[in-house]
């Protein structure tokens, strides 16, 4: 984990296929909050998509290495005092060049926060 106490996994669940689910709890106390703003905490993309990278990880095994990102939305602000709980969606393809890629969803509640398509390459 890069962020030490960032986040802690809940449950990291294989669903059909190629499709994974994952349910974090964000750590609303966390440093980054401090300053990513300060009395108004909010989640930086920038924390959603090495949390991506490290979910990716933990279910192939391998490390991995950002490659390229596409279809990237954030749609809803992550606030982690009002919605500490995120659900994940994780559908993760290996190429035939051996490349990962991932397909996810990012939700609290009934709100997507995130879509975003990744590629990593095996480090």
């Amino acid at each position: 984990m890069l962020l030490k106490d960032f986040y802690t996994i809940q449950s990291l669940e294989k669903k059909d296929g190629l499709k994974h689910e994952a349910v974090l709890l964000i750590n609303e106390k966390h440093e980054v909050f401090k300053g990513h703003f300060p009395g108004n905490p909010i989640m930086p993309g920038v924390c959603m998509m090495q949390i991506i990278k490290e979910l990716t990880e933990k279910i192939t095994q391998k490390t991995l290495m950002m490659q390229s990102l596409s279809n990237v939305k954030f749609m809803a602000l992550i606030n982690p005092e009002a919605t500490p709980e995120l659900r994940l969606e994780l559908d993760i393809n290996e190429t035939e060049e051996g490349l990962i890629k991932v397909k996810n969803t990012t939700t609290f509640g009934e709100t997507v926060a995130l879509k975003l398509g990744s590629t990593y390459k095996k480090i």
